[in-house]
């Protein structure tokens, strides 16, 4: 660990502590569906809070610009995976049938979830390049099949009536369709039965492991320093949620950036693929990131009536 990176433990719990019980507690208890409008002022609040983060790491840390770059680096490429990850949330709500109110309580227990699945997957992956450093090329080997896959590959469509976990789930539990409350299983007439939203919450949980597969070893090739990694990756889940209801309304705007991450995933690789040959300095990975990025939204703008 990195100079005085043990003090910043400290900020960091306080703030994820503050954030989680704004964005779990205060905004769960809400009546209505969230707007549109509140979605986008939460995300921008949730990523002026990382920027803030960062700035003190640049200001305050021991070879603070190093490390600036690498924390900044990691937030972007985590949080654009994260916009990819949101889709599929999209379409698993969608076929399924969860209103918008019940949404929420969902996406809720799926970011408390993925927090702690991706400290173990990093201390994991961390742990693995320290004892056994070949493992860095195949991280990415599959980072350039998840670029290719993104890229390239079908848009799978879920179909609750051929899908095997909703079938497996439907079969050995007993299971009410008609549902129309925010739990997750109920009892009556001492018969336990699941509901619609617990069987969402198994397919988001299951894409989230797909999705940490991808994101961690992109994460671990622009930083191995666990507290980098780990604190990056939190404040990119942090306000996912907010950030879910700005993709439900503005999703056909933003129709190339799934090309750009793919792109930005197929350089991650290259650049793990190189560590012992040239390691790419982090600036030039963090203008890359910013400049696809940038040009992945902007062409999306440019050409959306050609897109219509």
């Amino acid at each position: 660990m990195q100079g005085n990176e043990t003090f910043f433990w400290i900020p960091f719990s306080i703030i994820v502590a503050i954030m989680l019980y704004i964005d779990i507690w205060v905004t769960d208890h809400r009546k209505s569906a969230i707007t549109l409008k509140q979605s986008v002022i939460w995300t921008f609040v949730w990523i002026g809070v990382a920027l803030l983060f960062n700035a003190s790491i640049f200001l305050f840390m021991d070879n603070g610009k190093t490390v600036g770059i690498q924390f900044l680096s990691a937030y972007l490429v985590e949080k654009s995976l994260s916009v990819d990850n949101l889709f599929v949330f999209l379409m698993i709500f969608k076929v399924l049938h969860i209103t918008e109110i019940h949404q929420p309580h969902i996406l809720k227990w799926g970011i408390l979830s993925a927090i702690v699945m991706r400290v173990v997957f990093i201390l994991a992956g961390v742990t693995l390049l320290h004892y056994f450093h070949p493992i860095i090329y195949v991280f990415a080997i599959l980072l350039l099949f998840a670029a290719w896959k993104m890229a390239f590959g079908s848009d799978a469509k879920l179909d609750p009536e051929t899908n095997k976990i909703i079938q497996f789930m439907k079969r050995n539990f007993n299971y009410i369709h008609d549902y129309d409350g925010n739990q997750f299983y109920f009892k009556k007439e001492s018969i336990l039965y699941i509901t619609p939203l617990l069987l969402t919450l198994v397919m988001i949980e299951l894409s989230d492991i797909m999705f940490a597969i991808d994101s961690i070893p992109a994460v671990l090739a622009i930083t191995p320093d666990p507290f980098i990694a780990i604190t990056s990756n939190i404040f990119a889940i942090l306000g996912l949620r907010a950030l879910y209801f700005v993709i439900e309304g503005i999703a056909e705007k933003f129709y190339l950036l799934k090309y750009g991450v793919a792109l930005i995933l197929a350089y991650i690789g290259v650049k793990m693929s190189l560590v012992d040959i040239y390691p790419i300095p982090t600036y030039i990975s963090l203008t890359i990131i910013l400049t696809v990025l940038t040009l992945s939204i902007l062409l999306s703008l440019i050409f959306k009536q050609k897109n219509d």
